[in-house]
């Protein structure tokens, strides 16, 4: 993906044409072999490192105007500090491949920097010229290449969410899981929405159902006539929607029952979103016996006068815990109700799948968790989250 961002992105282009050695790594360009002057009027050579804003396949007009730099303090021919430029002396990792020692601040007025070609050069131009000014060979335009490494990205473009957060540390948790989805209804649909905007290696789909139209207003995303005409399986459906942006994406148009269990065993975890309770014996009884932990979400709507009355349930159980599961998750099927009929409770089925993904992150500690909850409740009435079954 390197290459081709820099063909695409003139600036990047520009800079790479004029000698500079460039490198894309993480969501970040890092212009290596920077000329600068040391506290000792000595010269060295540095990284700069920023992050990047882009537009598809191409490049935007930086957002941010500080910039990263790996290397000591550059100062002037005498030693001391370029205060100009000044703004943190923290070193701190970007990513697990990135540690940069400190961070400057530039900022052009009235409108910041155009491109990446403008930033760089001008970052450039401000640390080195006490070293050039010392020594006129020297020089950031190498002209040397830095080879592209193999793309491992799950992504089908850069996820510079993160690297503009300045998370890529923390997001590395989610890399290299490879998550399950049984059921995709309402629920189970906004978990997809979710979890493929993760770097997770693999999102695994299970649901034998249709989507039809009445499943067009409990998901995330608005389908065509036509799409709905085709009545596309659900795993199908949702694989050509989200392999768009992840492609570790795979569709099993499938009911699970005992003789395909097998294909959760290489899960890591599982997010258990179907309402037939006699269906979800069988699949947690195979996940408790093969570790792996999951969480089962559960949404009841109840007519209260002349309004609806809303509550969601999402509960984790882990090799560790599995004590609550008779007294949160039914393993019987229950009747016909509102939720069961078409009433529209699309945010109900979104919040159900938010608080069931966030507790996934608390427990690969994206997330810090103080509570240990291992059950969560919502109701639409008190408005309020209630937090049960705590570990010991």
């Amino acid at each position: 993906m390197s290459q081709p961002l820099i063909n695409h992105s003139s600036d990047l282009k520009r800079l790479q044409d004029e000698g500079y050695k460039l490198e894309l790594r993480d969501g970040h360009l890092l212009v290596h072999r920077i000329p600068y002057v040391n506290s000792s009027s000595e010269i060295g050579e540095g990284v700069l490192v920023t992050d990047l804003d882009l537009a598809g396949n191409k490049t935007a007009k930086p957002k941010n105007h500080v910039i990263h730099f790996v290397g000591d303090q550059p100062c002037n021919k005498d030693g001391s500090v370029i205060t100009a430029i000044e703004h943190n002396q923290t070193t701190r990792n970007l990513s697990t491949d990135i540690r940069v020692n400190r961070s400057f601040s530039n900022k052009p007025k009235p409108h910041g920097y155009k491109d990446y070609h403008h930033k760089i050069t001008r970052y450039i131009e401000i640390i080195s010229a006490p070293a050039i000014s010392m020594d006129s060979s020297k020089t950031a335009r190498v002209y040397e290449v830095i080879e592209v490494p193999e793309d491992k990205s799950v992504f089908n473009y850069i996820d510079t969410n993160s690297t503009r957060a300045e998370i890529g540390v923390i997001s590395e948790k989610l890399e290299g899981h490879k998550i399950g989805i049984i059921g995709l209804g309402g629920t189970g649909s906004y978990v997809l929405d979710q979890v493929a905007k993760t770097p997770v290696q693999e999102i695994h789909l299970y649901d034998g159902d249709r989507f039809l139209q009445h499943n067009a207003f409990r998901s995330p995303g608005a389908p065509t006539i036509k799409q709905l005409d085709r009545q596309y399986f659900k795993t199908g459906y949702f694989n050509m929607i989200y392999s768009k942006m992840h492609h570790g994406i795979k569709s099993h148009p499938i009911y699970l029952d005992e003789s395909n269990m097998s294909m959760l065993e290489e899960l890591d975890f599982v997010f258990l979103c179907i309402d037939k309770g006699s269906a979800k014996k069988g699949i947690i009884d195979y996940l408790i016996d093969k570790k792996i932990p999951f969480i089962d979400v559960g949404l009841d709507v109840t007519v209260a006068g002349q309004s609806l009355l809303g509550t969601a349930r999402s509960t984790l159980v882990t090799d560790q815990m599995t004590d609550h599961i008779p007294s949160r998750i039914s393993l019987t099927d229950r009747d016909a109700d509102e939720y069961a009929s078409n009433i529209q409770i699309a945010d109900l089925n979104a919040l159900n799948a938010i608080m069931a993904v966030i507790k996934w992150k608390k427990h690969i500690q994206f997330y810090q968790d103080e509570e240990g909850e291992f059950s969560a409740f919502y109701s639409t009435n008190v408005n309020e989250m209630f937090n049960e079954d705590h570990r010991s």
